[in-house]
């Protein structure tokens, strides 16, 4: 079973990913010449981003050519990073996203961003002949997900989401016990995310720009407000300019699974409660707690919600059950299990 820590540090589930990926192809150190090496640029620098380009960098066939971040700290630290890595420095390092896009040396880009980020950069990626991985959520609404996959189409583009579960083989495993039928007639999805590593937020007043920072470029598409660090870098993700909290961050990744077991695409219905209940006076504008009911022909999915409370379903802070009338199967990062179905105290 691979644990959160290996998860991250060994990046083996995007590894796999990507050896799947048509950007890649099959190689042995050495055996790459300079002439087949795919150039990556990254934009957005300070997080996922950099975890998604240590997991390219694995791949003997790529070389990382340029980076681009609005935070001049971030970018030469992570220049550094990237050197130390590969022994190459990095040869093109931008505050503007743009001119990364605009080097015709670039054939995947990987966008890294917050989410509020994710559509523009992505469809001008595409619309200048590259490929993209770009990081979950893959937009911030319905819309901009439509209008990303159009320019996929358009542009002929190879485009993968970062969701690096998708290629972990016991989830693989778990789905395909889930299609074999042996649970049973599946009446609902329960699909949780307690998260007591998410402290509240206090709320901070608002500063002037730190140095180096390209703050009106950082906001690019939302509005316009002075800064403040609590919308900057990890936490925006609490903030409805920018993201749209836990439900997106990790119900990017749950709900994902919750859809992929059931063969659907879409609900009938959704019904939603929820709110800051937990913290009411925190700086978050992002339910702290929510509860969501997606209603399809014949069953439901159950999304839960809280932040600050670690103690979520089946002993579990994280996870999906698939509850049909012979058993229960449940899986998260950890593993999964079936639980049988006991009527009149028989399994």
């Amino acid at each position: 079973m691979t644990t959160r820590r290996d998860f991250i540090r060994q990046a083996t589930l995007l590894g796999a990913g990507l050896s799947m990926s048509p950007f890649f192809i099959n190689a042995t150190p050495g055996s790459v010449g300079a002439n087949d090496k795919i150039r990556v640029g990254l934009i957005g620098c300070n997080g996922m981003g950099f975890s998604d380009l240590q997991a390219f960098l694995r791949n003997p066939e790529v070389e990382c050519i340029a980076l681009s971040d609005i935070d001049e700290g971030v970018l030469n630290k992570r220049a550094a990073d990237t050197e130390k890595i590969t022994g190459k420095k990095v040869k093109n390092l931008y505050k503007d996203w743009r001119k990364l896009i605009d080097n015709k040396d670039i054939d995947v880009v990987i966008v890294g961003t917050p989410d509020h980020w994710h559509c523009l950069q992505m469809v001008a990626a595409c619309q200048a002949g590259k490929d993209v991985y770009c990081e979950k959520p893959l937009g911030n609404s319905i819309e901009e997900c439509n209008i990303m996959v159009r320019a996929a189409e358009k542009y002929n583009r190879v485009v993968q989401v970062g969701q690096w579960q998708r290629s972990d083989p016991h989830w693989q495993d778990a789905m395909a016990f889930v299609h074999s039928g042996q649970l049973g007639k599946i009446r609902t999805v329960r699909v949780f995310s307690y998260q007591g590593w998410c402290p509240s937020i206090p709320v901070k007043p608002d500063e002037a720009v730190p140095a180096g920072v390209d703050y009106d470029m950082w906001l690019g598409p939302a509005p316009q407000r002075p800064f403040n660090r609590n919308r900057f870098h990890f936490t925006f993700r609490w903030f409805w300019d920018y993201a749209g909290g836990l439900m997106t961050d990790w119900g990017v990744h749950l709900l994902d699974y919750a859809l992929y077991g059931m063969n659907v695409t879409a609900p009938n219905s959704i019904m939603a409660s929820g709110g800051k209940f937990g913290y009411p006076d925190d700086a978050c504008e992002t339910p702290d707690l929510l509860q969501t009911i997606y209603t399809f022909d014949d069953f439901t999915v159950m999304w839960d919600h809280a932040i600050g409370i670690d103690d979520g379903a089946y002993g579990r802070n994280h996870g999906l059950g698939f509850v049909g009338e012979n058993g229960t199967l449940v899986v998260d990062r950890g593993g999964w299990e079936v639980i049988p179905e006991k009527v009149n105290g028989k399994a």
